[in-house]
């Protein structure tokens, strides 16, 4: 196979005109370890209050400006590296998704010879099969009481799809800011701050105005994305441009797995990141459990 057609996306068998990654770009994107090097919390919280609710998507189809289908969902190891270190840190996670339906992986993103990312994913894997509906969720009633510590959006291109358009996603990111609970978010995943403007109470403002956050690069999905055949075409809209427009200040250039807080926001800038969120949510979290208690 030549390095040209290499970069070619692959066709899913699944669905018309719906592509996977062309292998070379998988080659560029994914390595079979992370940077996992361990979890240990000596402060590890064993309250048994607080916990974190994680809203992936349920959608494996992004549709691309031009009509075709990019297969994807969210990024496994977006997900469950942060998942592995706050669950070491102690904290349950309950996962949910807009409609209730399954969560959806690029499981082609996942690392095949890291043994504690295949560990958290076969000990969330019911989870994520059978999530919770957030709808249902957000229903029993979301008050200063209501033990979520964290909210947490993992990335993947299919955090496009739903979650930013959802006012139940809104009603929480809201809840979430009036209370000083924290949102955890990476990659693509930010995308879900917009869904905060989406039936927001009249006359109030953006509650992420004047935020600074890492998000992945519009950049790459603009340009070497498509080039090297990671997605099967443009975009419909760029995360960070549709952020900006709203106040948001996006402070990375690059992705280099660097991450940022601000006030009770945590953000990395794409699956490099995923290690250092991890460690970084912990680490602020447990934190203030401790206070709090």
């Amino acid at each position: 196979m030549s390095e040209q057609s290499d970069r070619a996306p692959a066709p899913d068998q699944a669905e018309s005109d719906a592509w996977f990654p062309s292998p070379y770009s998988l080659t560029q994107y994914v390595p079979p370890k992370t940077d996992f090097d361990g979890a240990d919390y000596p402060n590890r919280y064993d309250g048994g209050k607080w916990k974190i609710l994680l809203i992936a998507t349920q959608e494996r189809y992004l549709q691309m400006a031009g009509g075709e289908f990019f297969s994807t969902g969210n990024h496994p190891v977006e997900m469950l590296l942060p998942v592995l270190h706050l669950d070491a840190a102690g904290f349950e996670v309950d996962i949910a998704t807009v409609s209730g339906d399954p969560v959806k992986l690029e499981m082609w993103a996942f690392p095949k010879e890291d043994e504690a990312v295949k560990k958290i994913y076969e000990k969330y894997k019911k989870k994520l099969r059978q999530p919770l509906d957030l709808q249902k969720v957000w229903g029993t009633g979301f008050t200063k009481e209501t033990p979520y510590i964290g909210v947490f959006v993992p990335g993947g291109h299919g955090a496009l799809n739903g979650i930013p358009s959802s006012p139940t996603v809104g009603n929480v990111l809201r809840w979430a800011d009036a209370n000083q609970r924290y949102l955890i978010t990476l990659c693509h995943g930010p995308a879900c701050m917009l869904a905060a403007n989406i039936g927001k109470p009249e006359g109030s403002k953006f509650i992420y105005d004047g935020y600074k956050i890492d998000v992945f690069p519009d950049s790459l999905d603009s340009g070497v994305n498509i080039e090297i055949g990671y997605i099967p075409g443009k975009m419909s809209w760029l995360v960070g441009e549709e952020l900006r427009k709203l106040g948001v200040t996006i402070i990375n250039e690059k992705m280099t797995g660097e991450t940022h807080c601000d006030r009770y926001v945590l953000t990395g800038d794409s699956p490099l990141a995923s290690n250092n969120l991890g460690k970084l949510a912990a680490g602020v979290l447990l934190d203030d459990v401790a206070k709090r208690s």
